[in-house]
């Protein structure tokens, strides 16, 4: 994946502000990992491992970047700042007519739903590569659904970016992951902080 060049900052509603801070992006001068915030990481090419920490969090990594995020389905640890910021998690009932799947009475497993994460307490960092900024005010909104295509599972991802620092508006869009049948492909790169 190529790096946007400076000063592309389409579809993201960029106020003044924000224009101003994605204008004075240096690449000379970049933190190489701050792509790779919450915000930013999940519209990445990546693969994903998920899997449950405790009971109580499920852990999602990336191998782009080498991150691990943390969905808490009771209180964070409201810990210091950091990339992948604190995340509450919980399950959504999306009772359904049409579109992906049929009514459910969800959303116990099996039966549907959809899993919501919001993420605070992020250090401030990119929505993408080329210096589009987010605040460390941002609140990050997600919604995974899990989604069957002829017979393929995919995880479909939809996010939601607030930023009452640098945008204008929510930044809205969506990704996909393919079920891949194993972990052959898996390659943990690190971001390069300098």
């Amino acid at each position: 994946m190529l790096t946007p060049p400076k000063g592309d900052f389409y579809s993201v509603p960029l106020n003044a502000e924000g224009t101003n801070a994605g204008n004075a992006w240096d690449p000379a001068k970049d933190d190489g990992c701050k792509a790779y915030g919450a915000a930013g990481l999940m519209r990445m090419p990546t693969r994903l491992r998920i899997s449950w920490a405790d009971p109580q969090t499920l852990r999602l990594e990336t191998d782009a970047g080498q991150q691990t995020r943390l969905f808490h389905f009771d209180a964070p640890k409201n810990s210091a700042p950091s990339l992948q910021g604190d995340s509450i998690a919980s399950w959504q009932k999306q009772a359904q007519t049409r579109g992906f799947a049929p009514p459910y009475d969800g959303p116990a497993p099996g039966k549907g739903g959809a899993l919501k994460v919001v993420t605070t307490h992020m250090l401030p960092g990119y929505l993408r590569k080329n210096g589009v900024p987010y605040s460390g005010d941002a609140v990050l909104t997600e919604f995974f659904d899990k989604v069957d295509v002829d017979g393929t599972p995919f995880l479909i991802l939809t996010t939601v970016v607030d930023d009452p620092k640098y945008l204008t508006e929510p930044f809205i869009t969506s990704e996909q992951f393919k079920r891949e049948p194993d972990g052959s492909k898996w390659d943990p790169t690190p971001c390069k902080s300098k």
